[in-house]
């Protein structure tokens, strides 16, 4: 007797692990040249340079959107979400006792997971929404908010109107986005404005999928691949690794 054998698996969509390697390589070559200047002092002026400036938001929107795009395949966002959360909050840790003047509060990781299990929950509602509009209304809404960390409403720089100073009386609300005066981190991702460019990552990908171009992404790019499947222990290690470099160069 002649038996079938009936497959469900779903295709590996290898390139979004391309991608993200290649946001690790980019976070990579940005956090040792950081070291290098500002750390070490070779060029304190190296962080707001413009050009060093749009490379450092191309990396962190890169992140955001591959983590959004990917919770399109998440079968357990709320542990995963959880379990984000703690590797920053142990950044935080690490941060705070050993370099405090660089201390990381609600940096990307936590933005990533706090946006996962913000969206998790809606994604019955927002798959109901059609891709284009759900991404451009997320797009909009993100530069409307962008300014609400500098305590305005507006359209990126552009300031429409003041926000009320009563909201930026609390260092706790800091991680919401209304940072306080007395509020410093070295690596600050709050959830306004960004959790609207993790859910425009998310219809991204169904947009993308809508216009069968998914296709595209079974294209494997190995190292690339290979380093973005690991890359949340290779964030986790790679600030370590490139201070006791540089601390043996500088010897």
């Amino acid at each position: 007797m002649m038996r079938t054998v009936i497959t469900n698996s779903k295709p590996r969509y290898h390139l979004i692990d391309s991608l993200r390697g290649f946001a690790l390589i980019n976070m990579l070559a940005f956090h040792f040249l950081y070291d290098v200047f500002m750390i070490y002092s070779l060029d304190s002026g190296w962080a707001s340079q413009p050009l060093t400036v749009v490379w450092e938001r191309f990396i962190c929107i890169s992140f955001i959107v591959i983590s959004g795009i990917s919770l399109n395949f998440s079968h357990s966002a709320y542990k995963r979400g959880i379990i984000i959360n703690l590797f920053g909050f142990l950044i935080t840790v690490v941060t705070t006792l050993a370099i405090p003047q660089q201390a990381v509060w609600f940096g990307i990781l936590n933005l990533i997971g706090c946006s996962m299990l913000i969206l998790q929950p809606l994604r019955i509602y927002l798959d109901k929404v059609k891709p284009a509009l759900g991404m451009a209304l997320s797009l909009l809404i993100f530069a409307f908010t962008y300014g609400v960390p500098q305590r305005y409403i507006g359209f990126f720089k552009f300031k429409i109107f003041d926000l009320p100073t009563e909201l930026y009386q609390f260092k706790w609300l800091s991680f919401l986005g209304f940072k306080s005066a007395d509020f410093f981190s070295t690596d600050y991702f709050p959830i306004i404005p960004w959790v609207f460019m993790f859910s425009a990552g998310y219809f991204l990908w169904r947009l993308i999928k809508s216009t069968n171009a998914d296709l595209f992404f079974m294209l494997k790019i190995p190292v690339l691949n290979i380093i973005g499947k690991h890359s949340l222990l290779i964030y986790l290690v790679h600030q370590p690794l490139i201070m006791g470099i540089l601390s043996l160069l500088w010897q």
